[in-house]
């Protein structure tokens, strides 16, 4: 019998939990040729999330729990569980309850038809139509500069092979964009459509300053467009500023007593340059911090405790 994890990367979610694991234990439920495991990760939750958890895990085998020492990020801490995962393919589903586990059957169904990767795609979401808006906008931006076709409106939401798994973890990165690693390994996959859900239990976590680092990680991974631009502009710039500076020595050679420069265009220009060199620097900063992320060998994370791995998995 093949076995299925199912990882679900977890901060705060007490109220959802319970749900999660009833609706994916029915799933389950209709497929009984299959093993499965299911693996939280809890990334140092302040409220009752692990006792809720835990409490799950005493009366169900197939429930497995990591805690961590500490809150590792929203790219760390589920891609340390997802390589904690034994099963012949991992499932990435997250705890809000936004990704539906009533599609688990259909990606499984998927598997089996040969595809090592099945993404679920939200081509339509019940979240406010803003963020859904700038969400695809971003994604279609992306995928113009990206190196390799990217996935639209894909989480990371879907099921892995064992194969992907440890292609995965044989590159090494550390903080990697999901989503775009699995296009740029070029796997064959499957693509299922689904409608999100808005959330109806707690509050979202991803607040401005993670997704804005999960959207200039998406650019430094996958693009070096940013910096050939900056390569670009700097010529242009030099150009212009070249054409300018020739314009006022021929202005100021044919009318000598009456051209003044003046101090309004050096003030202007000066400004310009300079608000021009700080954008560039700070796009050559994000691509060395990615560089200084992958040298530093930090581990994924640091672990508090272990629930169930060392308990046979559901179905055994």
């Amino acid at each position: 019998m093949k076995l299925i994890s199912v990882v679900t990367p977890c901060y705060n979610e007490e109220d959802n939990v319970a749900q999660l694991c009833e609706r994916i234990r029915a799933q389950f439920a209709t497929l009984p040729k299959y093993r499965w495991e299911h693996i939280f990760i809890d990334n140092a939750s302040t409220d009752g999330t692990v006792d809720r958890i835990k409490a799950i895990a005493a009366t169900d085998k197939s429930v497995k729990l990591i805690v961590n020492c500490r809150n590792y990020g929203h790219l760390r801490s589920p891609l340390h569980a997802f390589f904690q995962a034994g099963g012949d393919a991992v499932i990435v589903m997250v705890s809000d309850l936004q990704d539906p586990p009533e599609l688990i059957p259909e990606f499984i169904a998927k598997w089996e038809q040969g595809f090592k990767v099945v993404a679920g795609i939200k081509p339509k979401s019940r979240e406010t139509a803003l963020m859904f808006l700038v969400r695809r906008l971003y994604y279609k931006t992306i995928n113009r500069i990206s190196d390799v076709p990217l996935i639209e409106n894909f989480t990371g939401f879907g099921l892995y092979d064992r194969e992907v798994v440890e292609a995965i973890r044989n590159t090494g990165d550390r903080n990697p964009y999901f989503r775009g690693l699995i296009a740029d390994l070029g796997y064959p996959r499957a693509e299922i459509p689904f409608v999100q859900q808005r959330r109806t239990r707690g509050v979202t976590k991803n607040n401005f300053y993670s997704l804005y680092d999960m959207a200039m990680l998406g650019v430094t991974s996958h693009s070096k467009v940013p910096l050939r631009l900056a390569t670009m502009a700097g010529f242009g710039l030099s150009l212009l500023s070249l054409l300018v500076a020739l314009g006022y020595l021929v202005a100021k050679l044919l009318y000598w007593d009456s051209f003044s420069l003046g101090t309004a265009p050096i003030l202007i220009g000066l400004f310009f340059f300079a608000s021009v060199q700080l954008f560039f620097i700070g796009i050559l900063g994000e691509y060395i911090g990615a560089i200084h992320t992958q040298v530093v060998k930090r581990p994924l994370v640091v672990e508090k405790e272990r629930v169930n791995f060392d308990d046979c998995v559901g179905g055994r």
